[in-house]
């Protein structure tokens, strides 16, 4: 199986076969689509964007219109075995809330996103004195998606604070784990956390 990322393998290998999987910011449906056909997962989308959405369909894929930031008022309490925002996160204007919500409706969730601390990013603030550009974080500040700007420390800080279980976290550059200091030297991290 061929996977467009690094953080798509991670996933696809915590996910368990046969679980009940929603993806919260699923995209284009390719991660779901992978873990409906190898690991033959009952799958759920939620994405914001139309065209998204349509690939998604073309994929054979159950994905629901909504802004995640609204909640998952539809969803009992623990209805899925795992819930993923992954890249989506940071993206969301509730990151709180959204988080909160995931934690209700999964058993648990799977959250991945990009190191704001990353060590070219601190170098391109400290020598150029402007907003870091990298692989993960390819956007100018004017046209950039994210809202939030969070680091792995900040993550880890966060779960400490609110009681959140880290049952996994995984640091990585590109195609490496990166095992030691990853708040500087990792460019993205995966972690599964629960209540």
């Amino acid at each position: 199986m061929e996977f467009k990322s690094l953080d798509y393998k991670l996933i696809y290998d915590i996910v368990e076969p046969q679980s009940k999987v929603l993806d919260l910011g699923c995209g284009d449906g390719e991660l779901l689509s992978l873990l409906v056909k190898g690991k033959q997962v009952k799958a759920q989308g939620v994405e914001v964007s139309d065209e998204a959405i349509y690939k998604c369909v073309e994929k054979g894929l159950s994905v629901f219109h909504s802004d995640i930031d609204s909640g998952l008022q539809g969803y009992p309490n623990q209805s899925f075995d795992y819930v993923i925002l992954n890249q989506s996160m940071q993206e969301v204007k509730r990151a709180d809330f959204v988080l909160q919500e995931s934690l209700r409706v999964g058993k648990k969730v799977i959250v991945g996103f990009s190191n704001f601390a990353y060590l070219r990013a601190r170098l391109r603030m400290l020598i150029k004195g402007r907003v870091p550009i990298t692989k993960s974080l390819p956007y100018e500040w004017y046209n950039t998606p994210n809202l939030h700007f969070l680091s792995i420390r900040d993550f880890w800080a966060y779960c400490r604070k609110n009681k959140i279980k880290v049952l996994q976290a995984k640091y990585y550059h590109r195609t490496r784990f990166m095992p030691i200091l990853p708040n500087l030297f990792a460019l993205n991290a995966v972690f599964v956390i629960a209540r």
